[in-house]
């Protein structure tokens, strides 16, 4: 993949290397509250990340073990931990779950330190997250435990047993609808088309969830075929339109991408730069 290929599939792939000067690939890592959240906000981006030789991570914040209207603890933990690595496999990344209780996630000192190792120990140049106004208090805890690693990342004597980044990843927002107190802004979309099936069959790895606790949880679990290959049909044609091009993203995709390619991108995912770590301007994008 030429860098041409690269810069109208995901300018991200460019942007690292501008503000990180370095021989290693690029290093991203998505780090979601449950399973299946970054694959909901960036498993398009992983896998075109990853099908340009850069190296991806996703992170849960917890084990999942409450996500599920008829098992739980240990007996889904392990479920959800297992769908997880099914999903990196399928998307060609790593993907670790970490052992906090579903529900019980909360911004401690604790946390916050096992974040900043994350953060260093994958050596990111760039990190994506949740916005801290989202609905689920482990979306809103893992969006600030981000948030206040974003600059700890960088001071020495902090965790000095874990080497501090010389340079501070530019950190990331996923996609939401919420609209207090600020509505997200699209300042960065990502075409995923090519790899918008791939993206699903990730997500599709997350069975507990996606055929069963949030069906459940929706009310439409009768809607879920039995037999797996229409059940990924159903899949893909419920939630596709959700990652549908937008009035809002139409100026960053025809900013970035062109005119002439807009009536080819027809699915996308978004991105918001946070104001904390290292802030890219126009050019450098």
């Amino acid at each position: 993949m030429n860098v041409r290929k690269l810069f109208l599939f995901g300018i991200f792939c460019l942007l690292p290397i501008l503000l990180f000067p370095q021989n290693s690939p690029v290093r991203v890592l998505v780090i979601g509250a449950h399973p299946d959240d970054c694959d909901e906000g960036a498993g398009g981006l992983a896998a075109l990340y990853a099908e340009a030789g850069c190296a991806v991570k996703f992170v849960s914040m917890t084990n999942g073990d409450k996500g599920h209207q008829s098992i739980s603890g240990g007996v889904l933990a392990s479920r959800r931990m297992e769908e997880a690595r099914e999903a990196g496999c399928r998307l060609g990344i790593e993907y670790e779950v970490l052992d906090n209780h579903d529900g019980e996630l909360m911004p401690t000192l604790e946390n916050r330190f096992t974040v900043i190792r994350l953060i260093r120990e994958w050596k990111a140049d760039i990190v994506i997250t949740h916005r801290t106004n989202d609905y689920h208090p482990d979306h809103r805890y893992t969006g600030i435990l981000v948030q206040d690693a974003a600059y700890m990342v960088a001071v020495p004597n902090i965790l000095s047993g874990t080497p501090a980044l010389h340079d501070n990843p530019v950190f990331l927002y996923m996609s939401d609808h919420f609209q207090r107190p600020n509505p997200f802004r699209p300042d960065i979309v990502v075409d995923i088309t090519p790899v918008l099936e791939k993206k699903f069959r990730a997500l599709d790895a997350h069975v507990s969830q996606v055929y069963e606790w949030l069906p459940w949880i929706g009310h439409y679990e009768k809607e879920v075929p039995a037999d797996p290959d229409r059940r990924f049909t159903w899949l893909m044609k419920r939630y596709a339109p959700f990652y549908t091009v937008t009035d809002s993203q139409k100026p960053a995709l025809e900013k970035w991408y062109g005119r002439d390619r807009l009536s080819g991108i027809k699915y996308t995912e978004a991105f918001e730069i946070c104001e904390y770590g290292s802030q890219p301007d126009e050019q450098q994008i």
